[in-house]
């Protein structure tokens, strides 16, 4: 059995590593949505940290970076 051609595994190791970003991606949303669940439940980032046994840098930031992608470029938020 001969081996597929080097380009051929590069693309498909590419078209692997653009997938498994957009899962992740994916994932930190869903996981930010449920931290801020837990906020609402629970009244505060630091009761989630707690709660999870989490930094509370670890739980803002996550939650943080979600809001920032989801802001339109350019635009400042008085938050």
């Amino acid at each position: 059995m001969e081996a597929k051609p080097w380009r051929e595994r590069v693309r498909e190791e590419d078209e692997l590593v653009e997938q498994l970003q957009r899962l992740v991606s994916e994932s930190a949303t869903r996981r930010a949505q449920a931290l801020l669940e837990g906020v609402a439940e629970l009244g505060t980032v630091a009761d989630v940290a707690r709660e999870l046994d989490k930094s509370w840098n670890a739980v803002d930031a996550a939650i943080k970076k979600q809001q920032k992608k989801r802001r339109p470029h350019g635009r400042a938020t008085t938050e």
